[in-house]
């Protein structure tokens, strides 16, 4: 990316067209809820608390040595960053519905145990917190049953994981 005076417009043009390339998200309804619920957060209270916090620093005077107004200016690029990509998430959203009992789905919490013997829990979710279904250890255990074992595609290397339980919230 060049530096400038435009800069800032090419960088968000390039991640815009990184954000078009993802295309849809499978999501459950009420993960795509919360999202929605983050969204109006951020367009509403955080956004005006951003603008008041422009204003006062503004008050301060010379805006070329002000850091109060710079941080501001930043921190307000930041959120309008996250605001765009939250509704770019919700507005490409694909519901699904929650998985048969005992298979695994997005929305889905699974216990799961390695070659080793040791458990851990996932969610599957692709809304933060939770593990892609395009992650190698989602790909593999969507559709998964309780009991089956999966073989796990990872970047250091391939792992079986065994289906533990599964629940939804």
């Amino acid at each position: 990316m060049t530096r400038g005076g435009n800069g800032r417009f090419r960088w968000a043009q390039f991640t815009m067209r990184r954000m078009a390339d993802r295309g849809a998200e499978s999501m459950t309804q009420a993960q795509r809820d919360a999202l929605a619920a983050q969204l109006a957060e951020l367009e509403g209270p955080k956004r005006a608390e951003i603008v008041q916090a422009i204003a006062t620093a503004r008050a301060f005077g010379d805006l070329s040595e002000n850091f109060e107004y710079h941080a501001a200016k930043n921190e307000q690029g930041l959120l309008e960053r996250r605001i765009a990509i939250l509704r770019h998430r919700v507005e490409n959203a694909v519901v699904v519905e929650s998985a048969a009992e005992g298979v695994v789905g997005v929305g889905s919490i699974v216990e799961v145990e390695d070659e080793s013997g040791g458990r851990f829990e996932v969610e599957i979710s692709s809304v933060g917190g939770g593990v892609s279904t395009e992650s190698p250890l989602g790909s593999a255990l969507v559709g998964a049953r309780v009991g089956d074992a999966v073989q796990v595609e990872a970047p250091k290397g391939a792992w079986t994981a065994r289906v533990v339980s599964v629940r939804s919230d």
